[in-house]
């Protein structure tokens, strides 16, 4: 079955961007290669990602920004209220996300990309619909952002799998997520 998988770098501090989405903080100078993204985007060949982050794409793209050649990829963006217009190449999922991962992970296929942000990374946690998160962790503090995972009371076991270091600091963690899933409520005091 195909897997559903976070592959992601957040600062020291735990943040994926910074309050306005900005990932200036992500340019660093090439000494560690591509850090197993060419590999990884092989593996791949749907990616998921969050309004913010699909609005940030198309951001990029309006001002020249590099942005990747997605190629034979599909991408579903999820939001409660889709733009009017949809980008190229991408289609808006209105379908309950455990329901949608069930349906997706059942399609023949390769894994799939949970590219994020915080919130859409959350609630398909919630749903117990991530199987693997890999964390680069890059070796700056940025002092406030857009947190990893968006802020819930949830408990959610990792299992590691395996850590990376690279020559410029960066350090690579792969994470199974526990198939014994307590309840994402908080625990009573």
């Amino acid at each position: 079955m195909r897997k559903i998988i976070v592959y992601i770098a957040t600062s020291a501090d735990g943040f994926i961007a910074r309050k306005d989405g900005a990932v200036d903080w992500l340019d660093r100078p090439s000494t560690a290669g591509d850090y197993g993204m060419v590999k990884f985007f092989k593996s791949i060949d749907t990616i998921l990602w969050g309004r913010k982050t699909y609005d940030l794409v198309l951001r990029f793209k309006k001002e020249g920004k590099a942005t990747p050649d997605m190629g034979d990829i599909k991408n579903y963006a999820f939001s409660r209220k889709p733009p009017k217009k949809v980008a190229d190449g991408f289609e808006f999922v209105k379908e309950p996300i455990k329901k949608f991962a069930k349906r997706l992970r059942a399609q023949k296929g390769k894994d799939i990309w949970m590219m994020g942000g915080g919130g859409i990374i959350a609630s398909f946690l919630d749903e117990g619909a991530i199987d693997e998160f890999i964390i680069h962790l890059i070796p700056t503090f940025i002092g406030e952002g857009i947190p990893l995972i968006a802020p819930r009371h949830r408990t959610a076991p990792l299992k590691l799998l395996s850590v990376k270091k690279f020559s410029d600091g960066v350090v690579r963690l792969h994470y199974a997520v526990s198939a014994a899933r307590p309840s994402s409520k908080a625990p009573k005091k």
